[in-house]
């Protein structure tokens, strides 16, 4: 796709914070991967905290999930490795946050329980409460902190989710379908609450797993599209692949970062060019 047009401000992209090498998976002789080379990279823009939010999309069965369940460590690759962090060592469970649709909380539990519970496993007790109080008021669940998560509403659910995701992973976040079921008012509210996640820290990276196009690719400065190639014969290669081609750098396009962007004409071309490429693909 061509350049629309400059980008709002300055930017550019140093270290990696997350890096697909040549993964491939197998299950039961059938190719469901094949040779996935990804990487994000800190985003950097002069006087800003500004994260990284990339859409992931690829046709229902194309083989998303298992690729969100290897980058979050909690499946191993046939071939390949996910390195994560400013160390880029090896994917580990619990790396990633993995915030999927359901928002799972233990029900016995009151909110600021659950956090706990999620802090503990990355800092010590005393250092844990901190944060677990920061994160309560960041994502406004404060007032709620004693409640059990049948008294919250979905919206609390899913920002406690995020939030719990956030405290024993390592900046890095999954999001499975999150828009998934939402009526109008709480898609935005989880757009400011992606925005902010993004802004809380530098390295902060959430990854938007999602059928949601239009939606995701306004909160992303980067898109990986998942697909099948091609070989001379028109046929396609076993195993989907997100190839070079279909790695976007919105930043790099003049399409990230810009408010009310889906009223934009070069967004919504851009949009139906995705959808095309995901029929073809």
């Amino acid at each position: 796709m061509r350049l629309y047009h400059a980008p709002m401000s300055p930017y550019s992209h140093e270290e990696p914070v997350l890096t697909l090498d040549n993964i491939s998976m197998t299950f039961h002789g059938e190719v469901v991967l094949r040779d996935i080379s990804a990487q994000v990279r800190n985003v950097v823009r002069p006087g800003m905290t500004q994260g990284q939010v990339v859409g992931f999309y690829g046709r229902s069965g194309i083989g998303k999930s298992v690729l969100c369940r290897i980058m979050a460590g909690l499946v191993v690759p046939s071939t390949g490795q996910v390195q994560v962090g400013e160390t880029q060592h090896p994917v580990r469970p619990g790396d990633v946050g993995l915030v999927q649709q359901r928002y799972p909380l233990f029900n016995h539990r009151t909110l600021a329980d659950n956090l706990l519970v999620a802090a503990e496993r990355k800092h010590s007790p005393a250092e844990a409460k901190q944060h677990v109080e920061a994160y309560l008021e960041r994502f406004r669940l404060a007032p709620h902190r004693r409640k059990y998560p049948a008294q919250l509403s979905g919206g609390q659910r899913q920002r406690a989710a995020i939030a719990q995701q956030l405290l024993c992973s390592d900046h890095l976040i999954l999001l499975d379908e999150p828009f998934s079921g939402l009526d109008v008012a709480m898609i935005d509210e989880l757009k400011k609450i992606i925005v902010e996640v993004t802004t809380m820290d530098e390295l902060n990276t959430v990854v938007i797993v999602s059928h949601d196009i239009a939606t995701t690719t306004a909160l992303s400065d980067t898109l990986w599209l998942m697909g099948y190639e091609r070989d001379a014969a028109g046929q396609p290669l076993p195993g989907a692949t997100i190839s070079k081609a279909h790695q976007y750098d919105l930043a790099g396009m003049g399409l990230a970062w810009h408010p009310n962007v889906e009223a934009e004409p070069e967004f919504g071309r851009f949009v139906e060019h995705l959808k095309a490429e995901i029929r073809q693909g």
